[in-house]
């Protein structure tokens, strides 16, 4: 049976989402309270669109969200973001809801309230200036599980000293993860003989609190996080 997906809000992320989720095989539903909105969004066949405030229980009833195994909450007002999951939670008994909030002092509330995720594109932002000091060799730094851990994509340049060691012989934290290696254009999923080479992009998994000793670990640069 297909997973369905709630979607409250924000036209313009509902659209890109949609065509995400749709492509994942997800039953989508989405609420707009711009009437206009809603002509556009049903003009693709693959999803129901409700016309309506999804703040309101009632709106929210005729979405059938007690069915539903995700409310994802996208409008641009926090208040209503936060009534939205909260009536998913406690009147419907939705399992997971996603919140986007503007505000990054509010998320530590939303948590507290019970949002299962919650989205600060705010904090994204600033996370990726923060890194940039020291991030021209990471592709990407995703966090999850509330910023407790570290998905990392590292490109290995013929410098750094674990250029042709074997895995085993890195000095990394216990709980860090050499989860695969992209070589060329060939997938590794890498075990403790496998030597790191030069042009290697490395996808690690890591607490957040260990990442800066984990990445100047492996680029072998004392100051690489101070510049």
């Amino acid at each position: 049976m297909k997973k369905k997906v709630l979607l409250v809000g924000g036209f313009h992320k509902a659209i890109s989402l949609t065509q995400l989720l749709l492509k994942k095989g997800y039953d989508v539903t989405v609420i707009n309270n711009q009437y206009d909105n809603c002509r556009i969004l049903a003009e693709n066949e693959n999803i129901e669109v409700i016309y309506g405030d999804g703040t309101k229980p009632f709106v929210l009833e005729e979405a059938e969200t007690a069915t539903m195994n995700i409310v994802v909450a996208l409008t641009p007002k926090d208040a209503d973001n936060l009534v939205i999951c909260e009536l998913a939670k406690k009147k419907f008994h939705v399992k997971k809801t996603v919140s986007l909030v503007a505000d990054p002092l509010k998320t530590k509330f939303f948590y507290q309230m019970g949002i299962d995720s919650v989205v600060c594109a705010i904090s994204v932002v600033t996370g990726i200036i923060e890194q940039q000091a020291f991030v021209d060799k990471i592709s990407k730094v995703i966090a999850v599980e509330e910023g407790k851990v570290n998905l990392i994509e590292l490109r290995i340049t013929p410098n750094m000293s674990v250029c042709h060691q074997k895995i085993k012989e890195i000095n990394i934290p216990q709980n860090t993860i050499i989860a695969y290696i992209l070589r060329d254009e060939n997938g590794i999923v890498p075990h403790g003989n496998t030597i790191i080479l030069p042009n290697d992009k490395l996808i690690m998994i890591c607490e957040t609190i260990t990442q800066d000793k984990v990445i100047r670990e492996l680029t072998g640069n004392e100051t690489y996080f101070k510049k």
